[in-house]
């Protein structure tokens, strides 16, 4: 298998079925084996990406973020322990929350995405984009409580990185995106990387890939649609999104980590452990993976430890995956609103099956797998509304038949009400575009996620 030649192969497949415009790199010990570039950076599609563009990294800026506070903790001028009411004495609310819990989502703080609306009246009506320092004043005037006691809980949050933004600049006495400018990326050598706001003060990138979104038809800057147009409200926030970086700068913050500048290898250690709940449980999206400091970790049994981190903003997705044992480095960063996040993530996937050292799996569409000609007979049986726990990150909330097909409501962990397309599986087995959750029917009831529910109505 001549590796660079397969990923090029996957890339220009999932491109093709309309999943992915963008850059990737994948790299063994430093060396580059493949790095390629497809798609376009502009609306009207004259305007190629190239290897060397520019993307927004959305959530894998937190990794820098908990760098930077690690640098602070290392002068002392901070605790991983210490509360988050020294640094803002008006948060009582979230008293008992330390650093060291903001950097592992074990807080208990909101995420700010579940009251957008307060970002966006103040964008609208004071005709301003809120910044940072607001996010004190978002927490106080919302009056939003905290989801859990501290260390009971592990539930991501946006704001806890902004929070710790904010720390690093009271601390530092530095602005934030110069902070990061000066103490990690000019001693890393990522030399077109910067912590910027694009939306809110224009673009400084020669070779920048707007992040996009489909509307009528045609990619438009996702700012510009009717759907995403409130993103524009959150571009002031620093901590955790906003970093802009292309595949060259990232590996050059792989091999600065590997050879222990700007963070020790005994202060990755650390950021890499996974965090403990109080009852001794591992924090984390799932048993298998726990947070650390800004990264994802878990250990195969294979391959080793392997850190991680997704990004995801409006037309933009993003991937930064270290094999810390192997050395062993992906990056991927994607500027259009994928279609179908199966052949998206045919791409992330593939790759890190290359680096397994395993055979990829063909780029393939839930349209691709779905079932031709169906048994629709039982279809309308499914049809009805469905018990759930209301803690669930997704909840299908009721199925419904339009023009002979079946379609589910749903609510998300945001609270958004989602409405799509089932495509039929298996028996009695069904997909979506919209990710890779599968909804399998039975007897007066269905099951997610491995949890089943009853009809309830």
């Amino acid at each position: 298998m001549e590796r660079n030649t397969v990923i090029k192969n996957i890339a220009r497949e999932s491109y093709e079925k309309g999943n992915f415009t963008g850059t990737w790199l994948y790299a063994e010990k430093g060396e580059i084996v493949s790095v390629g570039a497809i798609g376009f950076r502009d609306s009207d599609d004259t305007l190629p990406v190239g290897e060397d563009t520019i993307f927004q990294l959305a959530s894998v800026t937190k990794q820098f973020t908990a760098a930077a506070v690690m640098l602070l903790v290392r002068e002392g001028k901070l605790s991983l322990d210490d509360d988050v009411t020294k640094f803002f004495p008006e948060l009582t609310a979230y008293k008992g929350a330390t650093v060291r819990h903001l950097l592992t989502h074990t807080g208990g703080v909101p995420d700010y995405f579940g009251d957008m609306d307060w970002f966006v009246r103040i964008w609208k009506e004071e005709g301003r984009v809120p910044s940072n320092p607001e996010i004190v004043r978002f927490l106080s005037e919302t009056k939003l409580g905290p989801e859990f006691a501290p260390g009971e809980g592990f539930e991501y949050s946006n704001t806890g990185y902004n929070l710790l933004a904010e720390i690093v600049e009271r601390v530092s006495g530095v602005k934030f995106e110069d902070f990061l400018g000066r103490n990690i990326f000019e001693p890393a050598g990522m030399t077109s990387t910067r912590a910027y706001h694009i939306r809110r003060d224009g673009i400084p990138f020669r070779n920048f890939a707007h992040g996009m979104a489909e509307e009528n038809g045609r990619y438009i800057p996702a700012e510009d649609t009717e759907e995403y147009a409130d993103v524009t409200a959150l571009d002031g926030l620093n901590g955790d999104d906003y970093v802009y970086s292309n595949v060259f700068d990232m590996l050059a913050w792989d091999r600065t980590l590997r050879a222990g500048n700007v963070l020790t290898i005994e202060e990755q250690k650390l950021m890499y452990t996974p965090a403990k709940l109080n009852d001794g449980r591992t924090a984390g999206f799932d048993e298998e993976e726990g947070y650390g400091f800004g990264w994802c970790a878990s250990n195969d049994p294979d391959h080793g430890l392997i850190v991680s981190h997704s990004g995801g903003m409006p037309g933009v997705s993003t991937w930064f995956e270290r094999f810390i044992d192997e050395d062993k480095t992906v990056v991927i960063l994607s500027s259009r609103e994928w279609t179908d996040y199966r052949a998206w993530n045919g791409l992330s996937s593939g790759i890190g099956k290359i680096a397994r050292g395993e055979e990829p799996d063909p780029v393939r569409t839930v349209e691709d797998i779905a079932i031709k000609d169906p048994d629709r007979s039982l279809w309308e049986s499914f049809c009805g509304r469905y018990e759930h726990p209301e803690d669930a990150d997704f909840i299908v909330d009721e199925i419904t038949m339009k023009d002979g097909e079946l379609w589910a409501k749903a609510i998300d962990e945001d609270d958004d009400e989602l409405s799509f397309k089932l495509y039929p599986i298996g028996e009695n087995k069904f997909g979506r575009k919209g990710g890779m959750v599968e909804i399998e029917f039975g007897d007066g009831c269905l099951t997610v996620e491995g949890i089943t529910r009853k009809k309830i109505g």
